[in-house]
């Protein structure tokens, strides 16, 4: 179970969440959720870093994924319970990155742990690791990026919804919040794997237009590079 402060993090990024392209942004709540977001990220940057290097020697890729770990987690926030421990769900989210990258570049595990993941889930905070923002991105990027990406997937969320297709929700959930192959969603939803392609592409299609629109690099999806 998550943490009275961690659930306390997360009440005030859902209340205070803002489109990117809100016409009057309230500026107090953007302030709010910018300290709510960097407090979170704070928290557990460190704990993330470590437990996916021990899967993946390359650092660009340490921090690519758990870049990706936190905006996987902005997507789904709309789905997480907060009775379910905020650092296993992140955990989760970090370890479907780390086989997503596995399975793009094609190649084994650098590293494997003698020591279990629960012994790596350690509740206590890491405050001596650097996050990414102070080495790379500033918070506003951090916040343009989760945001955009945001807006783009609940747009389209919104679309299948309205459209009755309910078949591409379950396809993009398990592409996107999971970190499934196409395979693998094909073979659970007994249905052809091109199929599964078809609509992988129209949810990268839509990230990469709403990308363009919002002027930030296709970098914060890396995936959106895969044509």
């Amino acid at each position: 179970m998550s943490t009275e402060s961690d659930r306390v993090l997360i009440q005030a990024i859902r209340d205070n969440f803002q489109p990117l392209d809100m016409p009057k942004p309230d500026r107090k709540k953007k302030a709010e959720w910018n300290r709510a977001w960097g407090e979170l990220h704070s928290r557990y940057i460190g704990r993330l870093q470590a437990y996916v290097r021990r899967r993946l020697r390359d650092q660009t890729k340490v921090d690519d994924v758990v870049q990706n770990t936190f905006i996987g987690f902005q997507n789904s926030l709309v789905n997480y319970d907060e009775k379910r421990d905020l650092q296993t769900w992140l955990f989760t989210i970090a370890s479907n990155k780390v086989t997503d990258e596995i399975r793009q570049t094609g190649r084994r595990r650098d590293q494997t742990s003698s020591e279990s993941d629960d012994e790596m889930m350690d509740h206590t905070p890491d405050n001596r690791q650097r996050t990414p923002s102070a080495d790379a991105r500033s918070a506003e990027r951090i916040e343009n990026e989760a945001r955009a990406v945001t807006a783009a997937l609940r747009d389209l969320v919104k679309t299948w919804k309205r459209d009755g297709e309910f078949l591409k929700l379950k396809v993009y959930e398990l592409l996107v919040v999971k970190g499934w192959g196409n395979n693998d969603v094909a073979a659970h939803l007994h249905m052809p794997e091109q199929q599964v392609a078809n609509i992988k592409f129209q949810v990268k299609k839509k990230l990469h237009d709403d990308m363009r629109a919002a002027n930030l690099s296709a970098a914060v999806f890396p995936e959106l590079s895969e044509q």
